[in-house]
Formats: structure tokens, C-alpha cells, sequence
């Protein structure tokens, strides 16, 4: 059950920061397009929160992997859009101003979060035996 806790205290994280981030996408404001929109709500928030579920239960393993795939689509979106191309989603391009701090910090955050929580996934599935393992 350690895999579960562990698992859902990174989604819990990972929610926060990235909810935080959002509203500063908001504030400042930063649009984002109906497919980014679309990513961010199925891949960035929904799937972690349905993997998080999923560990608590027979179907651990499913939740694991669901985990493991949010945690890298997130963080790869995360380094494409804030770090690698120049737009107007770039944390260059954001002043440290107003809501362009939370920006700033929360896109710093999503890096540290999304890769402890792809860790904690890719720990989850290197430690579950299989039950012909377990006996």
C-alpha cells in the first residue's frame, strides 16, 4: 500500500502546482488552444487523478502505468511549452510580475513534481510481483 500512498501524494502535488499554474495562465492571461486545452485536461489532470484511484485497488497496475504515462506527458509538455519554444508560454517570455511569479515558480515546480511522480510510477512497476511471483 506504500506504492498507493506515495503515488497519490504526488497527484496531490502534482494537482496543486499545476492548478496554481493555471490560474496564472489565466490571470495573466496566457491562452492556451483547444488542443492544449484538451491535453491539459485529459493527460495533465484527469488521468493522474483516475491513476491515483486506481492504485488503491485490484487494478494497481493499470493505475500504475496510467500514472507513469500522465507523469511523462505532463513533464515533457511541461519542458516542450515552458522551456524549449519560444511563445508567449515560454517562461522567458512571462514577467516576474503579479501572476507572472506564480507562473514562473509553478513551471519550475511541474519539472520537480512530474519527475518525482514519473519516479514514484517507474518504482511502483519495477516493485510489483506478479501473483505467480508472490508464491
Amino acid at each position: 500500500m506504500k506504492i498507493a500512498q506515495y503515488g497519490t501524494a504526488i497527484v496531490v502535488m502534482h494537482v496543486i502546482v499545476h492548478g496554481l499554474h493555471g490560474f496564472a495562465h489565466n490571470e495573466i492571461p496566457v491562452s492556451l488552444s483547444l488542443l492544449q486545452g484538451l491535453f491539459v485536461g485529459v493527460v495533465v489532470i484527469l488521468a493522474p487523478i483516475i491513476a491515483a484511484g486506481l492504485l488503491w485497488t485490484p487494478f494497481y497496475r493499470i493505475g500504475s502505468w496510467l500514472l507513469l504515462g500522465s507523469m511523462a506527458g505532463s513533464l515533457l509538455s511541461a519542458i516542450y511549452n515552458h522551456h524549449l519554444v519560444i511563445s508567449p508560454d515560454h517562461v522567458s517570455q512571462v514577467s516576474f510580475e503579479g501572476f507572472g511569479l506564480l507562473f514562473q515558480v509553478t513551471a519550475y515546480l511541474m519539472l520537480i513534481v512530474d519527475g518525482l511522480g514519473c519516479w514514484i510510477s517507474g518504482l511502483a512497476l519495477r516493485t510489483i510481483q506478479s501473483p505467480e511471483k508472490a508464491i
